[in-house]
């Protein structure tokens, strides 16, 4: 357990950083360069302990994969050159390896098991095994397969037309990497759009794929190519800092080269809905995803409702607009974010746990919650509940307590930001 007290920080932030390489996007180049024949480079990858896991799972299937840092450089045979790994898979705490690998190797001629941490263990796995089992996937385990462990037989797989019942990158994304190997042609349908990173890079990697409105079409049986990668930063990990300047005085950031994907930036959307003043340049696109510089200031912020179809678009970063709302005028509605509570913990109860023992005044609903703004805090012992997000949440509330905060244990802080802590202390004046 390694626990941090934070005492009130009474700095504005002040600067300019650039976060650490997109989680999600890091995942899915080191998949997809290990399922293409020849050597990818990835350059500004997360060098944090859940895309490690993706870069151990391939090692263990003969991939060559040299990593310096934020470098990496894929050698592969292809697919059809993996070999079947001696041991079981440890995903740890990664839901995104977890469910993108299951959709992978149901169709992949090789055997394996896969398992995780207690935390992950407890997280819904029949989700991406039903529609996976629907295309003839292999797939049992504990509690009828709902569950990690679970053991995976690859065998021929039959393409599907499925319309997901969640609101899942993760799911869509499994049955897209099933799809790669199944006969026939894959037809996904959203309700609403989620982040588009695996679509992204498999047309970067040279399958062809057709997007109309929600729908995702897909022929089986594509060779991929290899190709060099930039991964732009983490807007999940930059929105800490861009609420936290949103609200703290006299503030002014800029976070350089971070990802503007627009199915990820619920966030600067809400953000300016609030009224924080926000300004965008220098855009560019590398491999098909949109970066660039984005500058905030602090400002007066007002208290919304956040609903609908941006939920997908800001899932991850609802805790941190959570504390965000406290400091905001009047009340901040938050619905439709039922799958909060099926994250790396309960995060609607966490959050109100957290922010309630802050001093906020903060209400669970079914699927959000309702914030009380110009809420001014106090400190306490916080638990970050093993969950990342959540631990940054608390370290960013020092901004706005006058007491110490405690936080049990911020570990977890290396899932996807482990230099979290020195970039915070970059763009701070005390």
């Amino acid at each position: 357990m390694a626990e941090k007290k934070i005492s009130p920080q009474s700095s504005a932030l002040i600067g300019e950083l650039e976060v650490p390489g997109d989680k999600s996007i890091s995942h899915r180049a080191v998949i997809f360069g290990s399922l293409a024949k020849g050597q990818t480079k990835i350059d500004h990858f997360l060098d944090g302990e859940d895309c490690l896991r993706t870069v151990d799972a391939f090692r263990q299937m003969g991939v060559d994969i040299e990593q310096q840092g934020e470098s990496i450089v894929i050698n592969s045979g292809g697919a059809e050159n993996l070999i079947e790994p001696k041991v079981p898979l440890y995903f740890g705490n990664s839901g995104t390896t977890a469910r993108l690998m299951i959709g992978l190797l149901s169709g992949l001629p090789l055997f394996t098991t896969i398992y995780g941490d207690a935390s992950l263990s407890e997280r819904p796995m029949d989700r991406v095994v039903l529609p996976l089992s629907a295309m003839n996937a292999a797939i049992s385990g504990r509690s009828d397969a709902k569950l990690l462990p679970l053991a995976i037989n690859g065998k021929e797989l039959q393409a599907i037309q499925y319309t997901l019942p969640v609101k899942s990158a993760q799911v869509k994304s499994a049955l897209l990497f099933a799809g790669l190997f199944a006969n026939g042609e894959t037809v996904i349908t959203e309700k609403a759009k989620t982040r588009n990173h695996t679509e992204t890079m498999l047309e970067a990697f040279g399958a062809e794929l057709a997007v109309q409105g929600n729908t995702i079409r897909m022929n089986g049986k594509q060779a991929l190519k290899p190709v060099d990668i930039y991964v732009p930063g983490d807007i999940s990990s930059a929105a800490f800092f861009l609420a936290a300047a949103a609200a703290k005085r006299d503030s002014s950031l800029v976070i350089k080269k971070v990802g503007l994907n627009p199915t990820r930036t619920g966030i600067i959307d809400v953000l300016t809905q609030m009224g924080a003043q926000i300004e965008i340049s220098n855009k560019k696109r590398i491999g098909g995803e949109l970066l660039g510089d984005v500058k905030i200031s602090s400002s007066s912020l007002i208290g919304i409702e956040i609903s609908g179809d941006i939920i997908p678009r800001l899932i991850d970063e609802i805790p941190i607009i959570a504390l965000l709302a406290t400091q905001a005028e009047g009340r901040t509605v938050i619905k439709d974010a039922a799958e909060l509570r099926v994250k790396e913990t309960d995060r609607i109860a966490a959050v109100v746990e957290v922010l309630t023992t802050l001093g906020a005044s903060v209400t669970a609903t079914e699927d959000g919650m309702i914030i009380e703004g110009n809420q001014e805090l106090t400190g306490g012992n916080i638990s970050a509940y093993h969950d990342h997000r959540m631990a940054m949440m608390g370290a960013i509330a020092s901004f706005f307590t006058t007491e110490d905060i405690v936080i049990d244990d911020i570990s977890s802080i290396a899932i996807s930001y482990p230099s979290f802590f020195e970039d915070l202390k970059k763009i701070t004046t005390n």
